[in-house]
């Protein structure tokens, strides 16, 4: 009786995780930081901190999953959970807003008088001198295709599940797990013939940082929802009860519109038709 519950919040046990999690998270850091500087014994620190920090997440969201699973996600712990994931796509937003305003600081005002700097890099104008930009109409525009196609198969999916179709969820999913590795793939393809790279300049810089942190959104998201396709097989996910499924379609849809703001700015407006000159 001392340990009967009277209320709708879960409080977890004893875990190790944010222990293990954080341990993990400085070697990742540390080893990072030695290796960029050549540091011999650096790479080493660094995949042992990868491998901690990727073997927290898994052990840590399976926890979460059993605890579902026996009945500890309450009305109250979900809208709760809800409220957590919210605010992680906000602060997602955040992260891309840096990258979008840096882009087009520099897109804006390439020949700035009081930074002789960034004229030298830019040449005054943008696209800088001599970048040969992607043309946006044919590897970008597929890729656009791609992602949008698979938001609506995510959707399906999630309708399939409300109504209690079971095999319409899987084959949605299935969907939307190959459309996502087409887009990391035509993605790869692009950037291994791109006439520019990372270095040298700002131009390559801003567009490998953004389009390139969304690639890696458009894998953690597919991982997400191969996730759930398993759960799918095993049943996991009720009409009532599928948080796990609504937060991965929520956290694709986020990637679908930051890619439209990507491929509108990045590709669309910075082509060569749309070279800005300084007045």
């Amino acid at each position: 009786m001392a340990h009967a519950k009277h209320h709708d919040y879960h409080l977890v046990n004893p875990s190790p995780w944010p222990f293990v999690g954080a341990m993990s998270a400085f070697l990742f850091a540390v080893g990072a930081i030695t290796w960029m500087h050549k540091i011999s014994w650096g790479p080493l620190v660094f995949g042992i901190g990868l491998l901690g920090v990727l073997y927290t997440m898994l052990m840590w969201w399976w926890n979460v999953i059993s605890e579902a699973q026996q009945g500890d996600h309450t009305p109250v712990v979900q809208m709760h959970h809800r409220y957590g994931m919210m605010m992680f796509i906000a602060s997602e937003v955040m992260f891309f807003v840096a990258w979008f305003w840096a882009y087009f600081d520099v897109a804006l005002f390439p020949g700035d008088v009081h930074d002789f700097a960034r004229t030298a890099l830019t040449g005054g104008v943008w696209p800088p001198k001599g970048i040969e930009t992607l043309d946006p109409w044919h590897l970008p525009l597929l890729n656009t295709l791609i992602l949008l196609t698979s938001g609506t198969t995510v959707t399906w999916a999630h309708h399939a599940l409300i109504i209690g179709d079971k095999q319409g969820v899987r084959q949605g999913l299935w969907c939307t797990v190959v459309l996502g590795l087409l887009f990391t793939t035509c993605q790869a393809y692009e950037y291994a013939h791109a006439t520019f790279d990372f270095s040298n300049h700002i131009y390559g810089a801003t567009f490998f940082m953004a389009t390139g942190f969304h690639g890696f959104h458009v894998i953690i998201g597919t991982i997400f929802l191969g996730v759930c396709l398993y759960r799918a097989y095993l049943d996991q996910f009720t009409v009532r009860h599928h948080l796990g499924f609504e937060f991965a379609a929520w956290y694709w849809h986020f990637v679908d519109v930051v890619w439209l703001f990507l491929f509108a700015s990045v590709y669309v407006w910075a082509s060569n038709g749309a070279m800005i000159e300084p007045h």
